[in-house]
């Protein structure tokens, strides 16, 4: 089985959380039984988010090895020059090494999303942009470092698509059952 959720912003990425106070968590989200989520989602990102009840499918959904591109809709803070999306589309440097050339271009205009809660916050004097990045890889918080390097510090983050699975129509919260890519549970 496997689940296309649009995760809400602020929803953890797992099924329990010990903090407290505990914050929300995929159990509020009536999913079927014994489906867990294929990779990760910031907290304080928001959109597609895979999740299965087969650890070969989850694997290749996950693993760098099959460069299933992964696309995010990037709400920037300032005016993204040509060198700044040139810097991105070639690979950047950050603390970890450096990343895999990006797909990236501008979103003009920028796309229709539902209202975020907490609403991004915005300063009348600074611009901001929207940004299509489609990555190769899945470092921790890589859209926003990668963003931050280039000196464009990432506002809003939601992924729209995983591989040729979309989001579509899902508002945040929903989900629905979808067939996996490429022929029957673990094979690739």
């Amino acid at each position: 089985m496997l689940i296309a959720f649009n995760k809400p912003h602020g929803v953890l990425c797992q099924f329990t959380d010990r903090s407290l106070p505990p914050r929300p968590t995929l159990a509020a989200f009536g999913l079927p039984a014994g489906v867990y989520p294929a990779g990760r989602l910031d907290h304080d990102s928001e959109g597609l988010l895979l999740l299965t009840d087969d650890g070969m499918l989850a694997h290749r959904i996950t693993d760098p090895r099959h460069t299933l591109g992964k696309t995010y809709w990037v709400q920037v803070e300032g005016t993204p020059s040509p060198a700044q999306l040139d810097a991105l589309r070639a690979g950047v440097r950050l603390n970890d090494g450096p990343t895999r050339p990006a797909e990236v271009q501008r979103l003009d205009p920028p796309p229709a999303l539902w209202p975020r809660d907490p609403p991004v916050r915005m300063r009348k004097t600074v611009p901001d942009a929207w940004l299509a990045m489609t990555l190769r890889e899945g470092r921790n918080r890589q859209v926003r470092r990668m963003t931050a390097a280039v000196g464009l510090p990432t506002l809003r983050l939601v992924r729209v698509a995983i591989g040729h699975h979309a989001l579509d129509d899902l508002l945040p919260g929903q989900w629905r059952e979808v067939a996996p890519a490429h022929g029957p549970p673990g094979r690739s």
